[in-house]
């Protein structure tokens, strides 16, 4: 006897469906989906809707009783929100997880660019300070200039108090 007859006489044996799976591709489907929730919140949309709701009541209760579809309390219409409402939030969470994932990667990307941004001010603090270290220990042109004014106004000074120099005969 094979291992699957034996083990099947003290186990109950289900049957194997293959029920078989849409192909769909999950991208497609989520653009589509924030497509569809952001027209849920757009004004043109709430406006359709209102328009559609009053000429639906309108129409209820305005036309006889033999052409009414949905007399009051309007329960089809009420089934139609409430089919929609069922279809709506899931697009809307669906839309609103695909949002986190693009801001979660440019968070990410901000943060690397932040980092490297940090990376590349400290490097030219660090070359700008030797350089103000290697100017420190470099005589500037300001610095040679002062240092001969400095030099001439000693001699004009000595040259003021000395007495008047001899000439050679």
């Amino acid at each position: 006897m094979s291992s699957e007859r034996r083990r099947g006489l003290d186990q109950p044996t289900l049957p194997r469906r293959r029920v078989p799976r849409p192909d769909v591709d999950a991208e497609t489907f989520g653009r589509a989906s924030e497509r569809i929730a952001r027209t849920f919140g757009t004004a043109t949309y709430l406006m359709v809707q209102t328009v559609f709701v009053i000429v639906w009541i309108s129409y209820n209760v305005v036309v006889v009783t033999s052409d009414q579809f949905d007399p009051y309390p309007f329960i089809l219409l009420n089934l139609a929100f409430s089919t929609q409402a069922a279809y709506a939030a899931p697009l809307i969470l669906l839309a609103q997880n695909r949002q986190a994932d693009r801001d979660r990667v440019q968070y990410e990307q901000d943060r690397t660019r932040d980092e490297r941004s940090v990376a590349d001010m400290q490097f030219l603090a660090r070359e700008v300070a030797d350089i103000r270290i290697g100017l420190g220990d470099l005589a500037t042109r300001d610095f040679v200039r002062s240092e001969l004014r400095d030099l001439l106004d000693e001699l004009l000074v000595e040259h003021r108090d000395s007495p008047e120099p001899r000439r050679a005969p």
